[in-house]
Order: structure tokens, then C-alpha cells, then sequence
């Protein structure tokens, strides 16, 4: 009786000494978000004690529990260890009472998983050219209308507009920001908030873009004779050459821009279809009228393609005169429906996940995406959309071959074309100097369009090939991140499409991703 006596208070001491060490945690240095919040390992509802603050009992001081994120396979053996003992009595002694809440491994990863989620893309920090109230999101078709006005409630956002893009599969809605917080703000509560799961895909600003024009250069001007030294792009060029061949017959090119009069004599009868993404029924203005213009006038002007048709695509206008992402996007996926062959685009801006994605789709339907590199000079970073893969980059050069100073450079330009001071039609019946990698871009724009009428099967890929193959080299030796492959020979690129296959002219540069 005695030994089971002394066994029993063996026993007992042990279990004191055991309660004494509390539950097997861990909290120092290494867990500074605070007690038990990243390292758990403790399986059930427990009682820690004896340290803190609370009452002395017969196992000293009591602790009330914390919650406890743990994995749901650990249990609780052996004993406890704790790294620093006052910073735990810091941070958790003012804890009064409750029960401890386990939440298994499994939760934890699915909270991650949501915070990760992918489409969510905030602006890069000090990226300022977005709508600062606005905010773009990108909706499952699935998304119910009940769904959307709880969660634009839950985040004080005003739905404005949306858009069903048929090239993408996408349906983007612009909200309003309520509430004056930033745009980053925004998108990463939409991203971290599980109740927008499934509903929306993603999130992103509407970017704004600016037109590709030398201000100070555009200017009115009187009506050219047709020797006039304001057109010397079509000697540069060859394009009276090109023109024995192919003008452009049963083409078509989109131009997003600012709308532009179609009444205008060098333009009769070029614009077969509008499309305003802008909503604002602006009236014709000076940069769409130039750019349809270089492309397409036969007057006393001669585009690059005066026989082609146009589709006028307003995504700019007089009191925005920036465009937007979700302009610029509603614009591509109608110009693509509307079975446009090729797309200029003479405006830059920040890289954009939206228009990178509608652009890939319009790629990979055939369409050639011609863009204008951008004015914003030698040390500027690339901009878009010109510097997408998809896009055929240009930029611009004077009467005597220079580059036009004000040139973006990057290893994103694929050809050169005039763009100083080249006289091109206004509104009104009017005519305008301007200057700028847009009117450049609008050039081979043309271009591509002669290319077409002579080969219908060229893809996007091929476009480009031949028109850097047969360029004339400037610059450097090779292609160079000023004037790209070199200046555009409209004559060259016609030949070479009659060539045979195994003739033609091969170039290195950046590489085109598949349709």
C-alpha cells in the first residue's frame, strides 16, 4: 500500500511539473506578428497557463487563451518552451478571457491562395497616368447583378459602364471609386476579400493614353501643290512606285484615335464605318483627320494607301483628350469585328494587362497592330502599345534621314518613316503640318495595307518580316534601337512579296510570339 502510495504522489508531482511548462508554443524573435499568429501547433481548446497576469490559482497565474492557427494533423506532446517570456506577457497579458479558436492548416492556405490570386494588377509605384477615381474590373460572365451590387456596396464603388469583348471573352466593368482611396488600394482589397471569388477574375486602373503628336509642329497650312516638299515621305518611301503595283484595294484599316471628317475632300469616300467608344459625339478633330489622311488621302495629298478603306474608331476626344484602357479595348474588340485588317494605333502610355491581352487575341485572329513608338525621347522607358510584341513598332525621321529628337529608342522598334513636318488634311476642308512617331506609324499603316492587297494570306508575323527585311539600314550597322531595321521601302516590301519563297530577304530582331 505504501509503494502505491509514493507512485501515486510521483504521479502527481509529474503532472504538476508538466502543467507548470504550459502547452507545447513557441513565441520569441522569429514570430513577431504576434503570440501563436505563424507558428501553430496545438491540435484542441486548451487552458495555457501558469504565466501573465491573471488570477493565482493553485498552478499560478492564468492566461486566457489566444487563437491558434494550426496544422490539423499535430497533436500536443511533450513540453512547453517559450523564448521570451516578457514579450509574451506583453502582448497577450491584456487578453481578459475567451476560448482558444483553432483554424486548421488548410484555411490558412486557402486565405493565402486568395490573397495571391492572379489578374489582381495594382499600378507599379510611381505610375501615374490612370484615372485616379476609377477602377477596372474584369467580371465572370456568370457574375449575377444581386452579386455585383453587394460587393460594389462592401467596397464603395459606383458601377459607370461595361463591356462585353468579344475578342477576349472578357466582360469589363469601370467603377467609380467612392471614397477617395488610392486605386492600388482598391485592387488589393478586391484581391484579398474571398467574397469576390468567383465573381471577379481580376482587377486593374484605367490606364490613359496620349496621342503621338509634336504640339508645337501641328499648325495650319494652305492647300499643297502637288510638288509640294511637305510630301517628300513619298519619295522617302517609294510610294509612287508602289503605287504602279498596289494602293491599298479592298483593305482595311481601323484608326483609334480622335474622330475624323470624312468629309474632307482628301477623304471622300475613305470612311466606310464609326465606331465612338467615347460616348462623348465629339466632332472631327485635327490628329484622327491627319492620321486617316496620311494613310489615305487622294487629292492633292496621296497617302500611303490611297485606295483603302477606313473604319474611324473614336477612343479620344476635345475634352479628353487622353484615352483610356477601357476605350481604347471596347475600340480593338469592334474594329476586329468589324473584320478591319489592320490597326493604327498612333498613342502611347504605360504597359497595360488589358489591352496586352486584347492585343494578343487580335494577333492571333490575323489583324496587324501597327503603333506609333512614342515621343517622349531618348531616355524614356518603353511605352505601349507600341513595345507589345504584337505590335509593329515605328518611329519617325526627318527629310534629310535623322531621327525626330523627340523618338522613344528601343530594342521594341521595327522601322523608321518620316515624321517631321509632314503636311497632312484637318477639318473642315483645312491643312495641317505635323510632326511625330504617329504620323510615321499611320505611314506604315498604309504600307501594310499595299502589302495585303498584293498577298491576302500574309499573317501579322510575316508583315513584319518583310517590311524590316527590306527596310534601308540607318544608324548603326543593323537593326538598332533608333530607327529599328531602318527606313521603310514601300517598293522594297512589294518586291520582295513577288520574290519567290526561298529569295526573300531574312532579318534578326526581337521575336514575334505566335498567334
Amino acid at each position: 500500500m505504501l509503494r502505491i502510495a509514493l507512485i501515486a504522489i510521483a504521479g502527481a508531482m509529474s503532472l504538476l511539473a508538466a502543467a507548470d511548462a504550459v502547452a507545447q508554443i513557441r513565441v520569441g524573435p522569429g514570430n513577431p506578428a504576434g503570440p501563436l499568429a505563424n507558428d501553430p501547433i496545438i491540435s484542441r481548446p486548451t487552458t495555457i497557463g501558469p504565466i501573465g497576469n491573471g488570477p493565482i490559482g493553485r498552478l499560478g497565474p492564468r492566461l486566457p487563451p489566444p487563437e491558434i492557427d494550426m496544422p490539423g494533423n499535430i497533436r500536443p506532446y511533450g513540453p512547453v518552451v517559450i523564448d521570451n517570456l516578457d514579450d509574451y506577457r506583453r502582448r497577450i497579458g491584456a487578453v481578459r478571457r475567451g476560448t482558444v479558436r483553432i483554424r486548421p492548416t488548410r484555411q490558412i492556405a486557402q486565405s493565402q491562395q486568395t490573397v495571391a490570386r492572379g489578374g489582381f494588377n495594382a499600378p507599379p509605384p510611381g505610375e501615374t497616368r490612370f484615372v485616379p477615381n476609377e477602377v477596372l474590373l474584369n467580371i465572370a460572365p456568370s457574375a449575377a447583378n444581386a452579386t455585383l451590387n453587394a460587393l460594389a456596396r462592401l467596397h464603395h464603388l459606383t458601377r459607370l459602364e461595361s463591356s462585353d469583348l468579344a475578342l477576349t471573352r472578357r466582360r469589363l466593368l469601370r467603377w467609380r471609386i467612392n471614397d477617395g482611396r488610392p486605386v492600388a488600394v482598391v485592387i488589393r482589397a478586391l484581391q484579398a476579400d474571398p467574397r469576390v471569388v468567383g465573381a471577379v477574375l481580376g482587377a486593374q486602373p484605367n490606364y490613359l493614353y496620349a496621342l503621338q503628336e509634336d504640339a508645337a509642329a501641328a499648325k495650319p497650312d494652305p492647300a499643297p501643290a502637288q510638288t509640294d516638299s511637305a510630301q517628300y515621305a513619298l519619295a522617302k518611301l517609294h510610294l509612287t512606285e508602289a503605287h504602279a503595283i498596289a494602293k491599298g484595294e479592298n483593305v482595311v484599316i481601323a484608326v483609334i484615335d480622335t474622330p475624323i471628317d470624312a468629309t474632307h475632300p482628301e477623304l471622300a469616300g475613305v470612311i466606310t464605318a464609326t465606331f465612338d467608344a467615347t460616348g462623348a459625339a465629339d466632332k472631327p478633330l485635327p490628329h484622327g483627320t491627319g492620321m486617316a489622311s496620311a494613310i489615305a488621302a487622294h487629292g492633292k495629298l496621296i497617302g500611303s494607301a490611297p485606295n483603302v478603306k477606313l473604319i474611324s474608331v473614336a477612343a479620344f476626344g476635345r475634352v479628353r483628350t487622353q484615352g483610356t484602357t477601357f476605350n481604347i479595348v471596347k475600340g480593338l474588340d469592334w474594329a476586329a469585328n468589324a473584320n478591319a485588317n489592320i490597326i493604327n494605333m498612333s498613342f502611347a502610355g504605360p504597359a497595360d494587362p488589358e489591352l496586352a491581352a486584347m492585343l494578343a487575341s487580335a494577333r492571333a485572329k490575323g489583324l496587324v497592330l501597327i503603333a506609333a513608338a512614342g515621343n517622349a525621347g531618348p531616355t524614356s522607358p518603353p511605352l505601349y502599345p507600341a513595345a507589345d510584341p504584337n505590335v509593329i513598332a515605328v518611329t519617325a525621321t526627318d527629310i534629310d534621314d535623322r531621327l525626330f529628337e523627340r523618338a522613344n529608342r528601343g530594342a521594341y522598334i521595327a522601322v523608321a518613316a518620316p515624321g517631321v513636318n509632314i503636311l497632312v488634311a484637318a477639318p473642315d476642308g483645312g491643312y495641317q503640318t505635323t510632326s511625330g512617331t504617329s504620323v510615321a506609324a499611320a505611314e506604315v499603316s498604309g504600307i501594310a495595307a499595299l502589302m495585303i492587297e498584293r498577298n491576302r494570306k500574309l499573317d501579322p508575323a510575316s508583315v513584319r518580316r518583310v517590311l524590316m527585311s527590306t527596310a534601308h539600314d540607318l544608324g548603326p550597322a543593323g537593326p538598332d534601337d533608333q530607327f529599328g531595321a531602318g527606313l521603310t521601302d514601300a517598293l522594297g516590301a512589294l518586291t520582295a512579296l513577288d520574290a519567290k519563297p526561298a529569295s526573300l530577304p531574312q532579318v534578326s530582331g526581337p521575336p514575334t510570339p505566335a498567334p
